[in-house]
């Protein structure tokens, strides 16, 4: 019998459902890195990605003027825990507290952060014995303080590692976590599993064609036409870097008994200049590799060994970094030149300067419609979320409604929910999130106008921070 508690429950979890934001919106993502002196405010960044429709970033800090900027952007961002804190949040959880309640907790009601990550690269770094040692603790200590701040289903714990962790990677099957590692990357894996946390490995063709450029084919690393790989372990063929590279880390997972992980790639890309001795550094590597990367995660398909599991991937980076110590080709990975302008046609809109003598000028971002306020564009973004979430609530109740009173609601939105009865109740819940979910798309489809080719200073799309279009196959 369908009871008040019964229905009670089933608000609850629509409710639920409604609130909870996932880490990673869509599969294409943009790391923000800002170690230059020449990179225009944050408030332009706002603007710049919403024009681009890049919905996800990660930062590699929690800056106080990022988060603030970013406020009812639409955008989720992943904060990060610097290595040099791993050590004390290893021993003494009130640090991992305290760092949440001050760059996180305060933003949450208008910004979207949706993750941390505890160290960058802590793992298969030479030298580094003593991180090595605090980063799970300082993961244990962060995630219980998440936990007691009662924020676990909004803010996803994660921990970015380098491709230094792994012992071989060729063939692919092959792959397996350096044995040196194991009684540091062990129990890490065991307590990400625990939380539900997927992982992150900084995947990047460019290093591994630079390391080797006489036996690595470029067309393979660069998503062209080429022979491709075969791993004769699996019977795959491979016929690009990038998906190797993944399907790399999930055998290593697979082989260290987590083979139900779900692997993330947290940093991607290919630098526009390098050094003499930097293989394949150039303008138009770059353009071929992060034009034919961004199609192939428009995609949103898998790889060959987990064809259906979407890959996601953050591309690194946003800007070029002119003081980032190292190589050349360090400070030259940005999609976007500090004036906002692309570095490159890949298909992003770029901003134009306010005008042509201030070109050198930060301040020649119109940061906000002339014609409209701050406050209308926040109650705009308020109010369109409001429709969207009770939209959303709506074709879930309905939904229940049917289930339980069977009621046939002929509706296109549950066209595809006519066999949800034979599936069982979590299963057809299941499936009935995800068919929603899909209807819920379609209407922002509709709704959403078409970007102009070019976005001038004074025109910012409020309401444009939907899934990027997908590109045509190249």
């Amino acid at each position: 019998m369908y009871t008040s508690y019964t229905i009670l429950s089933d608000l609850l979890t629509i409710a639920r459902v409604c609130l909870t934001v996932e880490a990673f919106i869509g599969t294409y993502g943009v790391n923000y890195g800002r170690i230059a002196d020449n990179l225009p405010p944050p408030e332009s960044v706002v603007t710049l990605l919403k024009a681009a429709k890049i919905r996800n970033i990660r930062i590699y800090d929690a800056d106080q003027s990022v988060l603030k900027a970013f406020k009812n952007s639409g955008i989720e961002i992943v904060v990060g825990i610097g290595n040099e804190f791993l050590k004390d949040m290893s021993v003494f959880e009130d640090r991992a507290i305290d760092w949440i309640k001050q760059n996180v907790q305060p933003y949450l009601l208008e910004t979207h952060i949706r993750g941390i990550a505890v160290g960058n690269e802590v793992l298969g770094s030479e030298g580094n014995i003593e991180n090595s040692e605090a980063l799970l603790g300082a993961v244990k200590n962060v995630y219980s303080a998440v936990n007691r701040l009662g924020l676990t289903n909004l803010i996803q714990i994660s921990s970015p590692h380098s491709e230094g962790v792994f012992a071989n990677s060729f063939p692919p099957s092959s792959c397996i976590i350096k044995e040196s590692l194991m009684p540091y990357m062990k129990p890490l894996l065991e307590f990400f599993s625990q939380i539900n946390s997927p992982f992150f490995i900084n995947a990047y063709p460019f290093l591994a064609y630079k390391s080797d450029s006489e036996h690595i084919d470029l067309n393979y690393a660069l998503f062209q036409k080429n022979p491709g790989i075969y791993d004769a372990k699996t019977n795959l063929h491979y016929d690009n870097m990038f998906d190797a590279q993944v399907d790399a880390a999930y055998a290593a997972l697979e082989a260290a008994g987590y083979g139900k992980m779900e692997v993330i790639v947290s940093e991607t890309g290919w630098a526009s200049r390098g050094d003499q001795n930097e293989a394949g550094a150039d303008m138009k590597n770059a353009r071929t590799y992060n034009g034919n990367l961004k199609k192939r995660l428009a995609k949103k398909k898998g790889t060959p060994l987990r064809p259906k599991i979407p890959v996601k991937a953050y591309v690194f980076a946003l800007f070029n970094e002119n003081l980032k110590p190292g190589p050349t080709s360090e400070r030259n990975f940005g999609l976007f030149k500090p004036d906002g302008s692309i570095s490159y046609d890949i298909g992003f809109t770029g901003l134009k300067p306010a005008s042509s003598a201030a070109t050198s000028s930060l301040l020649s971002f119109k940061l906000i419609p002339t014609s409209e306020s701050v406050v209308g564009m926040d109650a705009t973004n308020y109010f369109f979320s409001f429709l969207i979430c009770l939209f959303r609530s709506c074709l879930y109740l309905l939904y229940f409604l049917s289930i339980r009173w069977g009621s046939k609601i002929n509706s296109f939105f549950f066209a595809q929910t006519q066999d949800v009865g034979a599936r069982g109740a979590l299963d057809g819940d299941k499936y009935a999130f995800e068919t929603v979910d899909k209807a819920i798309d379609e209407f922002v489809d509709i709704v959403e106008p078409e970007p102009e080719p070019e976005v001038a200073a004074t025109s910012v799309p409020i309401l444009d921070i939907w899934e990027i279009d997908e590109d045509e196959e190249a």
